[in-house]
């Protein structure tokens, strides 16, 4: 009888857990633990807005000379790759005749001279009339006229460098026959030289002259250059519906080369007080971007807006302020309102603002 008492108590205890090991942290609606995660600080700092874009450096000017006259190339003034002054001699062509023209051109002007002088006698003699006196007079100008047209071609016959520039590759060697319609060789600006890049229309109404273009070129790594709008298509080009900027960079020392490939930054805005997250705090979701904010040990998740993205770091525009915590390791184990073990790490680019 003792026994069929004792085993119903054993019976009653085990279905209420007495006598059994006790439950662990957590579970049998106790708390969780609160998840370890790393916080940083979002802080304010100036970012610039900026359309990049790729292009190519191009003289500011550049021109295939080509001879006035028709002639022999009698000399090579110059040495193909060297840096010339405006009005340096560059070539000469075969000039005897055109000598020999001006020669004969002065004796006219000088005998139409004379003969003017004594119809001015005679006139005053009253040896000649009126009419000799203007015959004689536009004579006297005709053969003028006739020299300097003759001493501008001779003088044509040296061909010279219209602005100061960098001597291309010639294109005649000395014997050649060369007229208007030869090319002799090419020259161009180098310092400053400018670059050329398309940007989307969308973008028109925020191009403008006078705006700052940092660019890097592909030849030369490592190397930052800094340029200024000088010129914004007011057509846009079709069919990639683009608009065409160029921009003036300084090129003293001649590393900017025409032709080289360009990868350029324009800014059209900058903002003094924007509100910066590391990068890595950035949860992607849906077409949308979201960051979980830690706020009194709490887990919240929120939707931002996007701005300006530097290496490591971007732009909030909206849905966190300046000071707040956001998460940038342990997103993965997060919920809305879970309990969070916070340590702070700091997250911030060299010469940053304060937050």
């Amino acid at each position: 009888m003792i026994r069929l008492r004792v085993l119903p108590v054993l019976l009653f205890l085990a279905a209420c857990g007495g006598g059994g090991d006790a439950a662990a942290p957590g579970q049998g609606g106790g708390p969780p633990p609160a998840t370890p995660v790393e916080v940083a600080v979002a802080f304010r700092d100036t970012v610039v807005d900026a359309i990049t874009a790729t292009g190519e450096v191009e003289p500011l000017q550049q021109v295939e000379l080509t001879p006035d006259v028709d002639g022999r190339v009698t000399e090579l003034l110059f040495r193909e790759g060297s840096r010339v002054a405006q009005g340096a001699p560059l070539l000469k062509v075969d000039d005897a005749e055109l000598r020999a023209q001006v020669a004969r051109a002065t004796a006219d002007r000088d005998l139409a001279n004379q003969a003017l002088e004594r119809t001015r006698v005679l006139l005053a003699d009253r040896a000649a009339a009126p009419a000799d006196l203007e015959r004689a007079e536009a004579t006297a100008r005709a053969a003028e006229a006739a020299l300097e047209l003759l001493a501008v071609r001779l003088e044509r016959t040296t061909v010279r460098a219209p602005f100061a520039g960098l001597i291309g590759a010639r294109r005649v060697s000395l014997g050649d026959y060369v007229t208007p319609q030869t090319p002799l060789l090419t020259l161009q600006t180098v310092s400053p030289q400018r670059i050329a890049f398309q940007v989307p229309e969308r973008y028109a109404t925020s191009l403008a002259r006078g705006q700052e273009v940092t660019f890097r070129v592909a030849a030369l790594p490592g190397r930052t250059f800094t340029a200024r709008v000088d010129f914004v298509d007011p057509v846009v080009t079709l069919p990639a519906r683009a608009i065409t900027v160029k921009a003036v960079a300084p090129n003293a020392d001649g590393a900017l080369q025409a032709g080289m490939f360009v990868e350029a930054r324009l800014a059209t805005e900058t903002r003094a007080a924007a509100t910066i997250v590391p990068e890595e705090a950035i949860s992607p979701s849906a077409g949308a971007s979201f960051v979980w904010v830690a706020i009194d040990g709490k887990a919240t998740r929120r939707e931002v807006e996007l701005g300006v993205r530097t290496p490591g770091f971007v732009e909030v525009v909206r849905g966190v302020d300046p000071g707040e915590q956001v998460v940038v390791a342990g997103l993965e184990r997060l919920y809305e309102g879970a309990a969070l073990s916070p340590t702070v790490v700091e997250r911030r680019p060299q010469g940053a603002g304060e937050g």
